[in-house]
């Protein structure tokens, strides 16, 4: 355990922070898992409506630093493939 004030400090924030990226990266595969099977349901009106939803989350978590912008990118390319195959 830290003794300077500052590193507690540094304890207590990163502790919050790293619940907050967890809560967030657990959205954004809920939203990843809602987009994906509604394309293999053939459902193109609900696929439309989740690729929104999981492409704002993915922008999202790629300006937060959550993943990485190549990984954002390649995710909604897959994503904007899966669609247009409809």
């Amino acid at each position: 355990m830290p003794n300077i004030k500052s590193a507690k400090k540094r304890v207590i924030v990163t502790k919050t922070k790293t619940l907050q990226n967890k809560i967030f990266k657990t959205q954004l595969k809920t939203d990843i898992k809602k987009f994906n099977a509604a394309v293999a349901a053939g459902d193109a009106a609900l696929a439309q409506e989740t690729y929104k939803v999981a492409v704002k989350k993915i922008d999202q978590a790629a300006a937060r630093g959550i993943i990485h912008k190549n990984a954002a990118a390649r995710k909604k390319s897959q994503f904007t493939k899966a669609i247009n195959n409809m």
